[in-house]
């Protein structure tokens, strides 16, 4: 069996913390930040974990996470 390649674009996107959850960034930070709330600003840097229906997926794409 050849190895089985680690999916780029997610693995810059996803970090896998030591107790196997998933995380990643929250949307909406990115333009148009002016009429957004500076507490809602800082909450949006904060990484969040993926939703377990998406977690087999993303698994898959990080085989070596």
């Amino acid at each position: 069996m050849p190895k089985m390649k680690t999916h780029r674009g997610a693995a810059k996107r996803f970090k896998v913390t030591a107790t196997g959850k998933i995380m990643h960034a929250r949307t909406n930070k990115n333009h148009i930040l002016t009429k957004k709330a500076p507490k809602r600003k800082r909450q949006l840097a904060k990484l969040t974990t993926i939703a377990k229906s998406d977690s087999k997926k993303i698994k898959q794409l990080l085989p070596y996470l």
